[in-house]
């Protein structure tokens, strides 16, 4: 075998090594998180991290009556696909969310009004069962309960592209590259008492939503007439959905911890005042109220003399 087969025999050699392990990084970079298999079971909401904390704030002195008529999505948007004309970017369903991180908290004893027709109907089908010579009825209806206070507000900003960025690197057709994108909910809550219709206490939480994407690729020429091309990414978007539930339930945490300084309502015990639930939110609200404390945005003038 002559000195130029045995060279071009080593390169083809060599180019194959290459490639295979080419292709095993790459599998090995899109197998970093295995795809779900096409069919999984039904399974719980994942909690987030405020849904923790709510589960773990210390007992209150009396639970309150809350009633949520609604909590509209106030931001107008839609999502940008071609066939997604009429659905909302951001979910419609918060007034539930709401009611569940309420629930949750053991602060507030929610009473349905979001869909009071419905209830309201059924009680007119019960007490019309019961007819004039039943001495003795056989269902009793209590009263409904009143609430005490009114959870008000709703979704009142989706803000897109907040911040994006990315990087990469190519060469000799070999690459890899990574973006992300950073989106932003806003929602607000207020608590109103419904005997003075004075408003209680107001908050406003921010959630960011989070896409982040990496990829690498292979598009070149490795022998004469033969093109190798591969490609391999991963893609996590936060979901939308669980980033407003999120926003809600730090709203209520807020509005709980704002409602004891206030003293709107108790503790059970007031040495749970200084768990460490409530002095992480008593230090994100005073962080809050330094940032207020900085120099103002427009500086007064100077008062002028009246006459000059």
């Amino acid at each position: 075998m002559s000195l130029d087969s045995l060279s071009h025999v080593a390169v083809t050699w060599a180019r194959m090594v290459s490639l295979f392990l080419l292709v095993a990084f790459l599998s090995g970079c899109a197998s970093m998180q295995a795809p779900s298999n096409a069919v999984a079971n039904a399974k719980l909401t994942p909690p987030t991290r405020v849904t923790r904390d709510l589960l773990r704030l210390p007992e209150p002195k009396g639970k309150v009556v809350a009633a949520v008529y609604g909590f509209r999505d106030q931001t107008g948007q839609y999502k940008p696909a071609p066939d997604s004309s009429f659905s909302t970017t951001v979910t419609q369903g918060a007034a539930s969310m709401l009611v569940k991180a309420l629930k949750d908290s053991g602060w507030f004893t929610p009473v349905e009004r979001e869909n009071l027709q419905n209830l309201l109907t059924e009680r007119k089908i019960v007490r019309a069962l019961e007819t004039p010579q039943d001495k003795n009825p056989t269902i009793n209806l209590p009263a409904l309960v009143p609430a005490t206070i009114l959870i008000e507000g709703g979704i009142v900003a989706y803000e897109t592209n907040v911040r994006t960025g990315g990087a990469g690197a190519r060469y000799l057709g070999v690459g890899a590259k990574t973006q992300y994108r950073v989106d932003q909910v806003t929602v607000t809550l207020r608590t109103v008492d419904i005997r003075s219709g004075q408003i209680l206490n107001s908050v406003s939480t921010t959630k960011t939503i989070y896409s982040y994407e990496l990829s690498t690729g292979v598009f070149r020429f490795v022998n004469f007439k033969e093109l190798l091309e591969l490609e391999a990414g991963y893609t996590r978007n936060e979901p939308s959905q669980l980033c407003v539930k999120e926003a809600i339930e730090a709203g209520v945490a807020h509005l709980i911890v704002q409602g004891l300084q206030d003293k709107v309502w108790a503790l059970k015990n007031d040495a749970d005042w200084r768990s460490p639930v409530l002095q992480a939110y008593l230090k994100e609200s005073s962080e809050y109220l330094s940032q207020l404390e900085d120099a103002p945005a427009v500086e007064a003038e100077p008062e002028r003399m009246v006459g000059n």
